[in-house]
């Protein structure tokens, strides 16, 4: 029995599925109600209770696809009171038994497709269980008329911790950022407000589980407001039109150049016939954003708010075209400049929305007044970095316009300094994301010859087009936002964008090729052409770095 009483932990999110017989987890195989998800997650919650060591931190790790034991589990640790760590599977060796070993998981859950990455690993303490194999199944088939409520290691609260979340930074070690349940089903219940779901909506979860946004702003909303999910084991952008008709989805979230993918996908006549009503993520861009409601009449809505809930950017019905929207309540956000800790002037627009003064408007997005960052697991260096001088730093570009509207314009990792001039790559990726031959852009620094940054953009090209380097400098200089340092030097043609699993470009690894990589490069010369970065070309390059004692900056 469904009540309008707002929820205060997860635990009471999954009990209110009980005895509702509607569908509830649609996937390859089926469908299973409402009902079902929770006695099954209330069956796993009593294995948990009995086989966690006494004493032991209550956490579990999951590596899985998105598949039904993945918010079986889910539900498990918010009944149990125990904490989930979403363990990456693209992750390998040391670096995948640090993140298990790191939060404290003394029972990891995985399927026989990933048993090879554990092979070899040192994992002392862990015990690991197999879905799908008989002795799984035996394990829970005593559990099976277990009720929700009826065992827990700590009873759910408010405070209890459910998610351990590896945030996706670019060096270092992942950090597990710690989220509560009633933080968790605060941003469940206010996504479902904001997007009005109800039962008869469909998510549609196709990112990542292991993942925030698939977990924050898909699963928990649906909890919230009754409404099914249904799973797609991997983002598939050939699958994706044909998954959304079979399960009748209405809404999705997107991460990083999923949308590039989709736009990319060959089109149908058929492209607008299907249930789908919103996109929810972050990223897509204002140009992919309208190709998309053009081709699928479909709306994309660009959010922002940091896993470990330091700050939000709420959006208004008069938000402009490009903007996120203002600070969240209670949020005093502020864009400021790391190098001097002053808050950066606003941002000059032009009437067509140019930005004319990113160099100074462009700065790091902070959290100066309350923050919900409840932080890392195990990490007191992360988190007072995170949190130093009394504020919450996002790691995010942002600027802001004269009426305090919020503008994002990349990860600072990804800020690149031309000629004494501070860029933003997601901005100079936004103008480049217009030439109607990209399916999918990257825009990243490379050494400058002499000091700082050179722009380099990746390319990947749509089907059967092939790279013009006069029609690229045509299309270079009619863009009355592109800076003079905003072009890019170095041009990379790839057959295909490199990702990681949450889908985000791999920027780390196209920074550490730079232009010495196997793919066709072409380098800008100063009258502004572009030719190819042939073997001679490159010796002369590099003889020139070579010159200027800049040898330790050339990747290999």
């Amino acid at each position: 029995m469904r009540t309008t009483t707002a929820p205060e932990t997860v635990a009471e999110l999954i009990a209110r599925q009980w005895g509702d017989h509607r569908p509830g987890l649609k996937h390859e195989n089926g469908v299973l109600t409402h009902h079902r998800t929770a006695q099954e997650a209330a069956a796993r919650a009593a294995l948990l209770v009995d086989l966690m060591p006494p004493g032991a931190e209550p956490h579990l790790g999951v590596l899985l696809d998105n598949t039904p034991e993945f918010p079986f589990w889910l539900g498990a640790a918010a009944l149990a009171g125990a904490a989930v760590a979403g363990i990456n599977p693209t992750r390998r060796g040391p670096e995948l038994a640090r993140d298990i070993l790191h939060t404290d998981c003394r029972i990891l859950i995985t399927e026989r497709a990933h048993l090879p990455l554990l092979r070899g690993l040192g994992l002392p303490g862990v015990r690991v269980l197999v879905t799908g194999t008989e002795e799984y199944e035996a394990l829970l088939a005593p559990y099976a008329a277990a009720k929700p409520g009826e065992a827990a290691l700590r009873a759910p609260a408010p405070d209890s911790r459910l998610l351990l979340y590896f945030t996706s930074g670019s060096t270092g070690a992942p950090k597990a950022a710690i989220c509560t349940q009633g933080r968790l089903a605060a941003a469940g219940s206010a996504l479902a407000r904001q997007f009005s779901v109800t039962q008869q909506d469909v998510h549609y979860i196709c990112m990542p589980l292991f993942h925030g946004n698939a977990l924050i702003a898909d699963w928990l909303p649906a909890l919230v407001g009754g409404a099914p999910v249904a799973l797609r084991r991997r983002f598939s952008a050939s699958a994706f039109l044909d998954d959304v008709r079979a399960y009748g989805a209405t809404y999705f979230t997107y991460v990083g150049r999923a949308v590039q993918y989709l736009l990319a996908t060959e089109p149908r006549p058929d492209d607008r016939t299907h249930t789908l009503r919103l996109g929810f993520g972050t990223e897509a861009g204002a140009v992919d954003a309208a190709r998309f409601a053009e081709r699928f009449g479909v709306r994309l809505v660009e959010g922002y708010g940091a896993t470990e809930g330091g700050a939000s950017v709420q959006r208004t019905p008069d938000t402009p075209p490009g903007a996120l929207g203002r600070a969240g309540a209670g949020d005093d956000l502020a864009v400021i400049d790391p190098a001097t800790g002053a808050e950066c002037p606003p941002a000059v627009l032009a009437p067509d929305g140019r930005l004319l003064n990113g160099s100074a408007a462009i700065g790091e997005l902070v959290n100066r007044g309350r923050s919900l960052f409840e932080g890392y697991w195990r990490n007191p260096d992360a988190e007072a970095d995170r949190t130093r001088d009394g504020w919450y730093w996002t790691g995010d570009l942002f600027f802001r316009d004269a009426a305090g509207f919020l503008y994002f314009a990349g990860r600072t990792d990804d800020r690149l300094r031309v000629d004494s001039e501070n860029l933003a790559a997601a901005m100079i990726e936004n103008i480049l994301a217009r030439w109607t031959d990209a399916a999918a852009v990257a825009v990243y620094a490379v050494p400058d010859e002499v000091a700082g940054d050179q722009v380099m953009a990746a390319l990947a090209l749509r089907e059967g087009a092939a790279f013009d380097p006069s029609a690229f400098e045509t299309f270079l200089s009619r863009q009355p936002d592109l800076g003079t340092k905003m072009s890019p030097r170095y041009v990379r043609i790839v057959e295909a964008m490199p990702t990681t699993a949450t889908n985000k470009i791999h920027r780390v690894s196209l920074r550490h090729e730079g232009f010495r990589c196997e793919d066709p490069v072409w380098h800008r010369s100063p009258s502004g052409a572009y030719t190819p970065l042939d073997a001679p070309a490159l010796t002369t390059l590099l003889a020139a770095y070579e010159s200027q004692g800049r040898t330790d900056l050339l990747t290999q």
